[in-house]
């Protein structure tokens, strides 16, 4: 039997090597994917994976396709999970999982398996992306299986068969880190009546250590993309790296959040997606000056429902396609220019500029040309106002029969 799992090298799928070849008796090939975790992260984790049992390690660079083909139709459709969350965990599983599948069935594998827990929603994100993709592989869920019951378990397990971890029962954070975000969970965490602790920040200064003085960035769009900072055409990864590191240093995009999982459970959770916040800040700009009422009252309804199918691991689904060929026709119009003022955690606007602006000062300024009537307003509210009219006629019949 051979199985790939994706591997991260951290705490979970360090242990799920050794258990794999213990319990099924099989070859263990593991698949990590390079999203942007950053320096040091994917550092040595070939190595560690042959010397914990491993027959072989791919490491799959999915930076760019991350960005452009995940994280950038997330901006376009404006999701947001529980009006906080940027799902920065969520959608890169369908990611990751599909680059699985495809390396499982490059190596004629039987299965597949991966290090989430029974209780969270990435169980859900991974087994939906391999049953949509290759229904015919196996799926090996360890932690529904296995002993082990806790994270100081599994250290423990680590400890027993010589596997190289870097948590301790001490300091313990499940942490999850990619171009887009960096979750922390566990912990002083779990108690939602504590305060999120200084030393769970890595990437954003807090708003007392931020600079003093304002910081300002202006972010290009074409056709609802992101294109340019500051004029500078960039890729999509090295976009928002950039955007990272400038809101990072504002104090731009932490959130602390208790959410829904899909399972049904409560779970507390501390977030930063510095770019992402300002990503998202501007596209909105943008859209409010190039998009009609009716279309924006429509978007804001697809939104949810987008940001809802990510979270519960629908990416590779009909409805999710067709949702984007909505989101693609509304998108033709978003591109101009928006610049943003970045203050101690704040995000102010300074400019919104587009070729297809729907603003036109003719009409919205105080001083009305011929392009607008006022006096057209007394019959547009009067045929507003008739289900009000009648039903306050009505009443008073009433009223006076009595």
């Amino acid at each position: 039997m051979k199985v790939v799992l994706a591997y991260s090298g951290g705490l979970d799928t360090s242990v799920i090597i050794p258990w794999l070849k213990e319990h099924y008796d099989c070859e263990v090939i593991a698949m990590a994917g390079d999203i942007g975790q950053g320096a040091g992260e994917l550092d040595g984790i070939v190595e560690k994976a042959k010397k914990t049992g491993a027959s072989k390690c791919y490491v799959e660079d999915m930076r760019e396709e991350f960005a452009r083909d995940y994280l950038f139709k997330m901006v376009r459709a404006g999701a947001v999970y529980e009006g906080k969350y940027l799902l920065g965990t969520s959608v890169a599983r369908p990611l990751l999982a599909k680059r699985q599948v495809e390396v499982a069935l490059r190596e004629g594998a039987d299965a597949v398996a991966h290090g989430c827990t029974g209780k969270g929603n990435d169980q859900v994100r991974f087994e939906l992306t391999v049953l949509a993709l290759a229904p015919q592989l196996k799926i090996i869920a360890p932690w529904r299986e296995w002993d082990i019951k806790s994270r100081e378990d599994a250290i423990d397990y680590a400890q027993k068969h010589n596997v190289p971890i870097a948590q301790s029962v001490e300091k313990i954070y499940s942490r999850d880190r990619n171009v887009w975000h960096i979750s922390h969970e566990g912990g002083a965490l779990e108690d939602p009546a504590n305060g999120v602790p200084d030393d769970v920040w890595q990437i954003s200064k807090g708003p007392k250590e931020a600079p003093d003085k304002p910081g300002r960035v202006t972010i290009g769009f074409e056709h609802g993309t992101p294109v340019s900072v500051d004029g500078q055409k960039l890729s999509p990864f090295a976009l928002v790296e950039k955007l990272n590191a400038l809101g990072g240093e504002h104090g731009i995009g932490r959130i602390d959040l208790v959410e829904n999982r899909f399972v049904g459970m409560k779970s507390r959770g501390a977030y930063e997606t510095p770019g992402g916040t300002l990503l998202y800040a501007a596209h909105h700009e943008l859209e409010a000056l190039t998009l009609d009422r009716a279309t924006t009252a429509y978007k804001e309804h697809i939104a949810l429902d987008y940001a809802q199918m990510i979270y519960n691991g629908l990416w590779f689904t009909p409805l999710r396609e067709a949702l984007d060929a909505f989101i693609d026709s509304t998108q033709q119009v978003v591109t101009g220019e928006v610049t943003l003022e970045l203050f101690k955690g704040n995000i102010g606007i300074e400019s919104r500029k587009s070729p297809n602006s729907l603003y036109s000062t003719a009409i919205a300024s105080f001083t009305m040309g011929e392009s607008y009537n006022q006096k057209d307003a007394e019959g547009f509210i009067r045929l507003i106002g008739l289900p009000m009219r009648v039903r306050a006629a009505l009443n008073e019949s009433l009223r006076k029969n009595r």
